[in-house]
């Protein structure tokens, strides 16, 4: 069965995220078609059933059948068990004249009465308001349809209407006045990638003017909100994923997959990042990568964000692994030797060329006696504070070079200040980029070129590990 309604009803907007008010309103739900109107309308109907709340569906354009089949499919869940149940009924109606229009309006009313139904979809009121010459009769149906159905019989009604292609217009002008909500579906680019967006025109009795979020279909359907920080209050063990014959494990499953293992032994990689997102998201892309190199018994050398000491990049660390293990594979560079610990490299802070060879003599050094691979971490936007653009472009050649002979593995770390990610980005193995989309965090691949993911952090495990989820 379909999960949790993501876009919850009976709740109100409040710290940025989306929360649609359903219950005993009228929603104007609006798009092109393919935006995903029928399946988030069907949706709301089947999460409704589930909860003790029947549900009609009125469709002017779909037998019941393949409705129902479709939809099952896409959501996850056997429509027609419920149609069984009494739980959900689907009313196919064909598109009518004029004069049959109330014949049909009082055979929904009767559907409504007879199921006790609590939510209802009509799809689309587009196929209602055609039939009709004077706009004041649609106006007269809507009010119908909002006095009768809405506050006499207490549904939650959702009108969908069909926006055509090309065209901005969301429906003939009078219900996005009566409608309480108003909600517009549309899919837009990113980077000549599709992505879903949902924009809130209208809620009545609550300050959310255009409020946009992006959202999926994938499984059951989401929206998406803003990215916010979780605590842990009770670590749980890291649960290591073993690498592959040609590539590490990222140690996060999701990205593991979408990069068809990891990141390949002998490659170097660039991982872009927006100015918006703040260090508490990303830095657990790179963390979980830390963990699980170490945890498999290997090593791991980083070149710390810009502004975090090296007691600040092990903190978050420390939890997952023990203090020794940590030490002995550990390496974090910093620039000052007063307080030095054992995991510390400290490197010179004046001449780039000589920081970079003892990096890699410490790589050497954590190698010794025994072939393991090491996974190494270079914030770019700290060295070109530090060293300068022109000293990074004389070391990076030798540095790809090393590690493609190694066998090990690098992920450069770019602001959008860095000057040099052009260059890096044109070599890369692996290049990619995370965005801040209408408030939400999403991450594609540039190489190899990927759809979008909404980024979100998974602590369901007792441990944060970014959850990657395609908007499709």
């Amino acid at each position: 069965m379909c999960s949790e309604l993501q876009t919850e009803k009976g709740a109100r907007p409040s710290d940025s995220s989306l929360e649609l008010t359903f219950k005993g309103n009228l929603i104007l739900l609006a798009g092109n078609p393919g935006t995903g109107k029928t399946c988030l309308s069907m949706k709301f109907i089947v999460e409704g059933a589930l909860s003790g709340e029947p549900g009609l569906y009125v469709t002017f354009v779909e037998d019941k059948n393949s409705l129902a089949s479709n939809l099952s499919k896409q959501l996850g869940c056997d429509i027609k068990k419920l149609q069984n149940d009494g739980r959900i009924k689907i009313l196919d109606l064909v598109a009518m004249k004029e004069e049959g229009i109330p014949t049909n309006i009082d055979i929904v009313l009767e559907e409504v009465k007879n199921l006790g139904a609590k939510r209802v979809v009509i799809d689309s009121f587009s196929a209602i308001a055609q039939a009709f010459k004077d706009p004041l009769d649609v106006r007269n149906v809507v009010h119908t349809i909002l006095s009768r159905m809405i506050r006499r019989m207490g549904c939650a009604t959702i009108m969908i209407e069909e926006v055509p292609l090309g065209e901005s217009k969301i429906s003939t002008g009078i219900e996005e006045f009566i409608a309480d909500t108003v909600i517009l579906l549309r899919t837009r680019e990113v980077d000549e990638r599709l992505i879903r967006e949902l924009e809130v025109k209208k809620l009545r009795g609550a300050p959310v003017p255009n409020y946009k979020a992006l959202f999926t279909l994938q499984g059951c359907g989401k929206v998406f909100q803003p990215y916010k920080p979780k605590s842990i209050s009770e670590p749980k063990k890291f649960q290591t994923i073993p690498d592959q014959p040609d590539s590490y494990s990222t140690g996060i499953p999701d990205l593991d997959v979408i990069l068809d293992g990891g990141y390949p032994k002998g490659s170097s990689n660039l991982l872009e990042v927006d100015s918006e997102i703040p260090w508490s998201c990303y830095a657990h892309l790179v963390r979980c990568t830390e963990l699980n190199f170490l945890l498999n018994g290997n090593a791991f050398i980083s070149f710390p964000f810009m502004g975090r000491t090296a007691q600040q990049i092990k903190s978050p660390l420390i939890s997952y692994v023990d203090e020794e293990t940590f030490n002995e594979n550990a390496r974090i560079v910093d620039f000052i030797e007063s307080g030095r610990e054992p995991y510390m490299l400290i490197v010179s802070g004046k001449n780039l060329e000589e920081a970079s060879e003892q990096i890699f003599r410490e790589v050497e050094r954590l190698k010794a006696g025994r072939s393991r691979p090491v996974f190494s971490f270079i914030d770019l936007t700290t060295i070109e504070h530090v060293y300068g653009r022109d000293a990074e472009l004389k070391v990076l050649g030798k540095e790809i070079a090393s590690i493609r002979r190694s066998g090990d593995t690098r992920l450069y770390f770019a602001r959008p200040s860095v000057t040099l990610t052009r260059e890096i980005g044109d070599i890369a193995d692996i290049h990619l980029r995370m965005r801040m989309v209408d408030g939400t965090v999403v991450i594609y691949g540039v190489r190899p070129h990927t759809g979008v993911y909404h980024y979100d952090i998974d602590t369901s495990l007792g441990y944060p590990v970014p959850k990657l989820t395609p908007i499709t």
